[in-house]
């Protein structure tokens, strides 16, 4: 009776864990949709001109227009592109009134090497973003053959001698071609909640079962007497 009780206690006990987590991740999903919603809201709202002052909390996803001469000295980031493959991120400086900005004007297949210059003035709307793409593990850039592997915010302004400040293009009013945008949306915010969420149920019922196993064993086995 003693070892039935022990395996009750320790099957509803883990399988009260298990279900506090599987709920819990339930919860952080319904959080983590709340903040795509919100992100998404802030990405397609009306652009309007670039803020003086700049938080990098508060205004990323900011949907911005500027107008400026882009300037000929750009950077290379190192991407891939889903059936295109390997090629990079332009990064150009913009020259605006009084200021001059990143300008993130999209993908460049490797085959497309010539980045095409424009003269005069410009209009790009697009989305502020300060991303977080460096680590531990990010090479450093190889400056000899201008290719960065990631977007580095802090490091480009002070290479383009510009202010740490990053527009990402979505619309322009010239033809860029080779070069096509890649518009800030919300595909690369990680969401696995409801993963995580099916997998602690899944071990709770599997939990519950090896449970109810182990007593049914326990009581049909004979009881030895030491």
């Amino acid at each position: 009776m003693r070892r039935s009780l022990f395996l009750i206690v320790i099957g509803a006990g883990g399988a009260a864990i298990l279900l506090w987590l599987g709920l819990w991740q339930m919860q952080r999903l319904e959080w983590k949709l709340g903040v795509i919603d919100d992100i998404n809201s802030r990405i397609e709202a009306q652009a309007i001109p670039l803020p003086d002052f700049l938080d990098r909390e508060n205004d990323a996803y900011l949907p911005v227009e500027i107008r400026g001469v882009i300037a000929p000295d750009y950077l290379r980031v190192l991407v891939s592109q889903k059936e295109i493959g390997a090629g990079y991120r332009i990064i150009s400086a913009i020259e605006m009134s009084g200021r001059r900005v990143l300008l993130d004007r999209g993908f460049a297949p490797v085959a497309e090497s010539d980045v095409p210059t424009h003269d005069g003035s410009v209009t790009v709307q697009g989305n502020l973003q300060w991303p977080q793409e460096t680590d531990g593990f990010t090479p450093e850039p190889d400056l000899d053959n201008n290719i960065w592997f990631a977007r580095d915010v802090d490091a480009m302004a002070a290479a383009l001698n510009t202010e740490p400040t990053l527009v990402v293009a979505k619309t322009t009013s010239f033809n860029d071609a080779p070069i096509s945008p890649l518009p800030v949306d919300t595909g690369a915010i990680p969401n696995d909640h409801l993963q995580y969420a099916i997998t602690w149920f899944s071990l709770a019922a599997i939990w519950l079962l090896m449970s109810l196993a182990f007593i049914l064993r326990a009581r049909r086995a004979p009881q030895r007497l030491s």
